[in-house]
């Protein structure tokens, strides 16, 4: 059993229907049962739908009838709250569709450690329910697109590589496909992890400090004393300037407590890709083009990964199987879609380009 005193804080979503989301307006949650793991915790997944024609914001010439569907697994320290990807993927004509895995944001229950597991197949449940509600509103012949970020394009790739013809295509924001250059194994080393999992997976593995005021994190918007005079200021009304709305709950910095048991799970399924996949999918591999590694504010913080190694990354997932594109974006940050608009306009764009030749032919 957990030993974690964490507090959710969110409404919990109906199961078999859909309810209200945190996300507002235009966003629908519902939750998905589990059936118990070797944590018997009350464990269940949440699977979250954007629907166009009851958003306030939706995209000028989003189609009212999608053609593919697009599921989105979010990373480690993470949650699906990212509004503008939801209406970006919408006006492409995809049906929108993202699951807060089980511990981890709409997902977390009282007393669950959060984003814990020992093994990333745990996850193949949320993901096959999921796909079956998924598939059940938009129909069995729709293409499906799966998307992961960081951990989730991990999870994202080893799903994939078992379950051949499942998918139409493969898009990966980063994703975190090889263990070097990463906090906290880089610090610690890989030999520690393992020692520290067979005294206790469960025990948070103890990581540096830092001053509070020294951390960085993109989601806090734009602050001119330390970053300067803003590039454009038509940028002044976004997200990258004035801050994403996030529950720190579920989001928290510099990261939640880390556990060599899961770390342990990471390295198993980072070994399976190392080994090789066959994913016969096409996959889209999106990157930036920088790394520096860190958790405090430096003078490319805004302008690089800060979490993972970049070269390595690329490098690897040209390995995932027969048809793999890489895109990588100069100034784009870990989460391609938290960078400066211009970065993402450009992500978009090739995601635009690169879904209609691969999965709307």
């Amino acid at each position: 059993m957990s030993t974690s005193t964490t507090t959710p804080g969110a409404p919990q979503a109906p199961v078999g229907s859909w309810g209200p989301d945190i996300l507002g307006p235009g966003f629908q949650a519902r939750t998905l049962p589990l059936l118990p793991d070797e944590e018997d915790d009350g464990a269940v997944a949440t699977l979250v739908r954007h629907v166009p024609a009851l958003d306030p914001h939706a995209l000028a010439a989003t189609p009212t009838t999608p053609s593919f569907s697009w599921l989105y697994l979010h990373g480690w320290n993470d949650y699906f709250f990212n509004t503008t990807l939801a209406r970006e993927v919408a006006r492409i004509g995809g049906a929108f569709y993202a699951v807060d895995l089980r511990r981890y944001g709409r997902s977390l229950r009282e007393g669950q450690m959060l984003g814990w597991t020992a093994n990333l197949t745990d996850y193949d449940e949320e993901i096959g329910q999921a796909l079956a509600v998924v598939r059940a509103e938009t129909g069995m012949d729709t293409p499906v697109v799966l998307c992961g970020h960081s951990t989730g394009g991990l999870t994202a790739s080893l799903w994939a590589d078992r379950h051949p013809g499942a998918l139409a295509a493969l898009v990966l924001n980063s994703p975190w496909l090889v263990i070097q250059g990463a906090d906290p194994v880089r610090l610690v080393g890989e030999p520690v992890v393992n020692t520290l999992a067979r005294r206790d997976p469960r025990r948070p593995v103890p990581l540096p400090s830092f001053p509070e005021e020294s951390l960085f994190t993109v989601l806090s918007g734009w602050d001119v004393e330390r970053d300067g005079e803003l590039p454009d200021p038509a940028w002044e009304g976004d997200e990258y300037v004035r801050g994403w709305q996030v529950e720190h709950r579920w989001k928290v910095l510099p990261t939640a407590p880390v556990r060599p048991g899961w770390l342990q799970a990471i390295l198993a399924g980072q070994a399976r890709v190392s080994a090789g996949l066959d994913v016969r999918c096409p996959v889209l591999c999106l990157a930036s083009a920088r790394s520096r590694l860190g958790v405090t504010w430096n003078e490319d913080a805004r302008h690089v990964d800060t979490v993972l190694e970049v070269d390595e990354v690329v490098a690897r997932a040209v390995r995932l199987g027969a048809l793999v594109t890489v895109a990588r974006f100069e100034g784009g940050v870990h989460d391609l879609m938290l960078s400066a608009p211009p970065v993402r306009e450009q992500v978009l764009s090739v995601v635009r380009r690169w879904v209609a030749a691969y999965v709307l032919h």
